[in-house]
């Protein structure tokens, strides 16, 4: 874990959990695309700047998820690095209680004020592609989360955030955390199509083809979407709906994953409605969803 793994040309990436992109710039100057889970991670981090004696000068971040600005705020304090992130991203990056906050939907417990779901907050600036060094250019990947964005660096290798997961988390946890499930349906379409050296996946294997992965996710959405609608073919509250979609996917609850997928769960009923195949109704003051009208 944390090894420097060159992918081409002065393209690298950073082996962690949520693999940090490093792209040389020129001299000693170095940018990171994202910056790892925690403090322990910007160590680490730093430890490789410094046996390479590379200068970090920005750190661009794909999204606010606390795993991949968890070491904003050690390496903006130790080498003066600036910090962009993408249109609300940035707001969330700056007030990092805003992830739990909006998990949740009110202020956050004990249990949800943690590393896990808030990061240190960093000094970030709005991303907008006039900020990115010479030769890369961003890519719009909303629905994982509010503005998240991808990277093509010089090399023409594709940074591609957490817009899909892995063969093995989806059959691990079989439904990932997702925002806007009609953007990230239309994001992965967009995916699909896209050509590049090399892709990099946050939670998944780098690859020369991103296509068949994509598709995966895509028909994981439609099969949960269709799970959720006919769980709704009985009148149902929303916990009610979420207890059963945790038992069907053999999942434990606790607060993480109450917010996480909870949070997942709105809105695929929302994006359900929207389109019409489910509908809901207030009966005794409970919001209860059933089978579109």
């Amino acid at each position: 874990m944390y090894e420097l793994v060159h992918l081409a040309g002065g393209t690298y990436y950073i082996q962690s959990p949520a693999k940090i992109g490093l792209i040389k710039l020129g001299g000693s100057e170095v940018c990171l695309i994202d910056s790892g889970n925690d403090k322990e991670a910007g160590r680490k981090v730093k430890k490789i700047l410094d046996a390479n004696a590379w200068h970090l000068t920005a750190i661009y971040n794909t999204h606010s998820n606390a795993d991949h600005i968890g070491g904003n705020k050690y390496l903006q304090s130790n080498t003066g690095c600036r910090i962009f992130a993408p249109g609300a991203e940035c707001c969330f990056t700056n007030y990092p209680v805003l992830e739990p906050s909006f998990l949740y939907g009110g202020f956050p417990m004990k249990e949800l004020r943690h590393k896990f779901l808030m990061a240190q907050a960093s000094n970030a600036e709005y991303l907008t592609p006039d900020t990115l060094p010479e030769g890369f250019s961003m890519i719009d990947l909303p629905g994982h989360f509010f503005n998240m964005a991808g990277f093509r660096t010089p090399d023409d290798v594709i940074f591609l955030a957490d817009c899909l997961s892995s063969r093995e988390t989806l059959d691990k946890y079989r439904i990932t955390f997702i925002y806007d499930v009609g953007a990230y349906i239309n994001t992965l379409e967009t995916v699909k199509t896209l050509k590049a050296r090399l892709f990099v996946p946050s939670h998944a294997d780098i690859t020369e083809d991103i296509s068949s992965l994509a598709q995966l996710n895509i028909d994981r959405v439609n099969e949960n979407a269709g799970i959720i609608a006919e769980i709704c073919a009985s009148t149902v509250s929303f916990e009610s709906l979420l207890a059963r979609l945790f038992q069907i996917f053999g999942l434990e609850m606790n607060y993480e994953q109450y917010v996480l997928v909870g949070s997942t769960v709105r809105s695929y009923l929302s994006w359900l409605k929207d389109i019409g195949r489910i509908s809901a109704g207030f009966e005794g003051n409970i919001l209860m969803w059933r089978k579109g009208d």
